[in-house]
């Protein structure tokens, strides 16, 4: 990978992090505002389910957080576009389509395969 795609990487994922926290800003100052009695209670239910909905997306993008800091640290540390089983180059592709991915296509083809045959067993 050379310096121009490693810094469209880093872009892009300085970019999407920047993303998830200002929706995250939004979702808190939502949901302290809407932190009001709701006299239905069809209304409050209502609230209430959007609220676990919206609260296990942010706890989803937290986690993502997590794999882009670890992947802007491969970026530095240079091993940012490896397969972290074969140590093979992952596609550019796979990397536009998912910043954080740290296996090839070919490994994580073989990852889910395992993955499915432990599960149905």
């Amino acid at each position: 990978m050379n310096p121009r795609q490693r810094e469209y990487f880093r872009h892009k994922l300085e970019h999407w992090k920047e993303e998830i926290l200002r929706e995250s800003r939004e979702t808190l100052e939502n949901l302290q505002e809407e932190s009001q009695n709701h006299p239905d209670m069809a209304d409050r239910a209502s609230s209430e389910s959007d609220r676990a909905l919206e609260l296990r997306t942010r706890d989803r993008q937290r986690k993502l957080i997590s794999k882009i800091d670890a992947a802007l640290k491969r970026i530095e540390d240079g091993t940012y576009g490896y397969c972290e089983e074969t140590g093979d180059p992952i596609g550019i592709a796979r990397l536009d389509a998912r910043p954080i991915a740290t296996l090839s296509l070919e490994a994580q083809e073989v990852h889910e395969r395992r993955e499915k045959v432990y599960r149905d067993e």
